[in-house]
């Protein structure tokens, strides 16, 4: 409540903004016994971490994906307060992690291999994910620190099919149209606003557009997912869903919808973002 969310990772606490988080808490959350680590933002832009109890500078969290032989997978990923208020996972994304699981194991179960794109990828979650259902994954983002951090979640997960590469997406995209590079699956989830590493201007609205035209050229004829990400306040899954559906082939199948989490106050579900999923035929 009042744009704020107490959230539980492992055994860890934390008290982060969110700003769709617009009505009154049922507590004073900021008082909550539990709490490890808060943050705050400041005026004159970022904010800071502040620390109730000793806390280390990293720790894991596990998640369970299903799968076709009905045994559960589960994976260990890297949870780091970061400077601006991120830890390096964002959990509402499982539901996108099970759908890119099963599409791949069923594919590679028929014996097939699955190349994999994975741009603004981040602390790559979605990579290691696709890597251990079975796929060759390019994971792309202009951080180093943030390519680095999924080396670590790989080696943490033994997977070992991912090239990490800093690089500005749209820059990597024209270029393996030049190489003549295709893919089975390409995943997105670009920022609303950034910056690349020469200093280009990313702004979702004015260039999710384009990057989604040029990626389609990169698309194998027999493609097998195509999903795009936005966390930008405002944007309606229809957007997504039409922006898909004017440039994926129409042979496949487009929906878009909120990626939300539970949670345990008063049967509060919490906006997360939203996904638009094209999936091949």
């Amino acid at each position: 409540g009042e744009g704020q969310k107490l959230e539980r990772w492992g055994d860890i606490v934390l008290l982060r903004p969110d700003p769709q988080v617009i009505w009154s808490p049922a507590m004073a959350m900021h008082k909550s016994p539990a709490l490890h680590m808060s943050y705050s933002r400041s005026s004159q832009g970022g904010g800071q971490w502040t620390t109730h109890k000793k806390t280390p500078e990293q720790w894991s969290v596990r998640c369970a994906l299903d799968t076709a032989k009905g045994q559960p997978v589960t994976f260990d990923f890297i949870v780091k307060p970061m400077g601006f208020k991120h830890t390096g996972v964002f959990p509402e994304q499982i539901v996108n992690w099970q759908t890119a699981f099963a599409l791949i194991e069923q594919r590679v179960g028929q014996g097939k291999s699955v190349d994999v794109l994975n741009l603004f990828g981040y602390t790559g979650a979605a990579s290691v994910v696709c890597a251990k259902a079975g796929a060759t994954v390019a994971h792309i983002d202009a951080a180093k620190n943030m390519v680095e951090q999924c080396r670590q979640n790989a080696q943490k997960n033994g997977v070992d099919k991912v090239r990490y590469i800093v690089d500005d997406c749209n820059k990597f995209v024209e270029r393996e149209q030049k190489r003549g590079k295709l893919y089975d699956c390409i995943l997105m989830d670009p920022p609303s606003y950034g910056r690349g590493p020469g200093g280009e201007m990313w702004k979702l609205e004015d260039n999710i557009e384009p990057l989604i035209r040029s990626c389609v050229k990169l698309l194998k004829p027999d493609a097998l997912f195509f999903l795009v990400n936005s966390y930008t306040t405002g944007l309606q899954p229809t957007v997504l869903q039409n922006l898909l559906a004017i440039h994926l082939p129409s042979t496949g199948r487009v929906r878009a919808y909120e990626v939300c989490l539970p949670t345990q106050d008063r049967g509060i579900v919490l906006p997360c973002g939203c996904s638009g999923l094209w999936i091949g035929e």
